[in-house]
């Protein structure tokens, strides 16, 4: 069987978000908020860092 992933390259190539605040790519984005749906699974919010400084966001790991 043919191998398809290059180990090499699974972890050093760049990985980009969407962040919801000013509507952009980001390569900091990180998940601030999870919107609950009446039907359907529920979604995240994301922001990049600058938005987060700006904004006094916090992620949603580091909140009680």
């Amino acid at each position: 069987m043919a191998k398809t992933t290059d180990p090499s390259r699974v972890f050093t190539e760049p990985s980009y978000g969407w962040c919801h605040w000013h509507k952009g790519t980001s390569g900091t984005a990180v998940l601030i908020e999870m919107v609950e749906r009446q039907s359907g699974p529920a979604y995240g919010l994301y922001a990049c860092a600058p938005c987060r400084e700006q904004r006094g966001l916090v992620p949603f790991v580091g909140q009680p």
